[in-house]
């Protein structure tokens, strides 16, 4: 597996990964705000962070190029490059529970201390969402601040994460 710039070609399969109303705003939360998301949604919702120059979406593919997984990066903070956060963190339900998560995780975490030369790396993730456990294996841990966010289709607590990078 590896990390590579994300392609407006990325969103279609992105987004068939996205079975259910639980689903879309488990990955992201209630950014993009519709069900079922299209093919073009993605790249709409992503436009206007990429112009910015403080977004990074990256997809993770395999070794023969077939798309994996994806998540982004961002700088949470106008004046400060050494925190980054990751978000819309996803692996292709058919890939899922084979450790693909974690490698994906390994390699954007490497990314940001290699290539962003973040300290620190934060995310949010619902208490109701199993891939808290997979970022609990690559070193996130609970800073102990939770949110509640109200979704279409209830409230639900969101953990903040750290890992800090060594």
């Amino acid at each position: 597996m590896k990390l590579r710039t994300y392609k407006k070609e990325d969103s279609a399969n992105i987004c068939s990964w996205i079975k259910d109303e639980n689903s879309l705003y488990q990955w992201s939360a209630n950014r993009i705000g519709k069900f079922p998301i299209t093919d073009n949604d993605l790249n709409e919702n992503y436009a206007p962070m990429i112009k910015g120059n403080r977004f990074i979406p990256l997809s993770a593919v395999d070794d023969k190029g077939n798309l994996v997984g994806h998540l982004y990066i961002r700088y949470p903070y106008e004046n400060d490059d050494s925190i980054v956060r990751f978000g819309f963190v996803i692996i292709d339900p058919l890939l899922r529970g084979c450790g693909n998560g974690k490698k994906m995780l390994q390699l954007a975490i490497n990314y940001a201390k290699n290539t962003l030369h973040a300290s620190k790396i934060t995310l949010g993730v619902f208490s109701n969402n199993n891939a808290r456990y997979c970022y609990e294996s690559v070193g996130f841990q609970s800073i102990g601040k939770t949110e509640i966010y109200k979704m279409p289709i209830g409230e639900w607590e969101c953990i903040e994460m750290e890992l800090v990078i060594e």
